[in-house]
């Protein structure tokens, strides 16, 4: 999915993204796409819980979570979709910083979250596509 797309198409911001990300992390944490508390949510990305709650309003109103009146949150395929790519692009960089540049695993983290919303999709796109060729992996794809 071409995300930087996907999120202009939805008017998203780098945190929208980000709470996506979070969510998806959450599940594969968790084994099951079940849904998430957003105390969850709230932890992960050390934010306050009415943070969560405003982020949630604003993905839902983009069709991309739904929950219950201050209930679990869960993502919708379309957010599922999104949430996986920023995650993929995420963890694809983190490990081209951490193997090939020999980046600190914590910088790593830090610099990869900053560049995954930051380059272009056709920029994003070529350069994992490169990795890819180049044997760069997460290991589980």
């Amino acid at each position: 999915m071409d995300t930087t797309d996907a999120s202009r198409e939805l008017h998203l911001t780098v945190a929208n993204e980000d709470y996506l990300e979070c969510i998806v992390r959450i599940e594969e944490e968790n084994g099951s796409s079940e849904a998430i508390r957003s105390v969850d949510i709230a932890q992960h990305l050390d934010v306050s819980k009415a943070s969560v709650n405003k982020a949630i309003s604003a993905l839902k109103e983009r069709g991309l979570v739904e929950q219950s009146h201050y209930g679990k949150v869960l993502l919708t395929e379309k957010g599922r979709e999104l949430g996986r790519a920023v995650w993929y692009r995420h963890r694809l960089l983190n490990a081209f910083l951490t193997q090939e540049l020999g980046v600190d695993a914590e910088r790593a983290d830090a610099e990869a979250c900053m560049m995954e919303h930051a380059v272009s999709e056709d920029t994003m796109t070529r350069w994992l596509h490169y990795l890819e060729k180049q044997g760069i992996s997460i290991g589980e794809e």
